[in-house]
């Protein structure tokens, strides 16, 4: 997504089992290598994880 992914839209990189396509090649963006999971982001469950997600981009929003 050459101008960032806007917040509520899907990377066009994740695949059918959101996970990323281009892990580990070079043209992945600086900030997916740098963003470290934890406990609190990914919860113990993919609907946790992803309400964490929502909740962060409503968060950022620029307004």
């Amino acid at each position: 997504m050459p101008h960032g992914k806007p917040a509520g839209v899907r990377c066009v990189q994740l695949t059918a089992e959101n996970l990323c396509g281009i892990y580990g090649h070079p043209d992945r963006p600086e900030i997916c290598g740098r963003l470290r999971a934890s406990v609190e982001m990914c919860g113990t469950t993919t609907a946790e994880a992803l309400a964490y997600l929502a909740r962060l981009e409503l968060d950022t929003k620029p307004v």
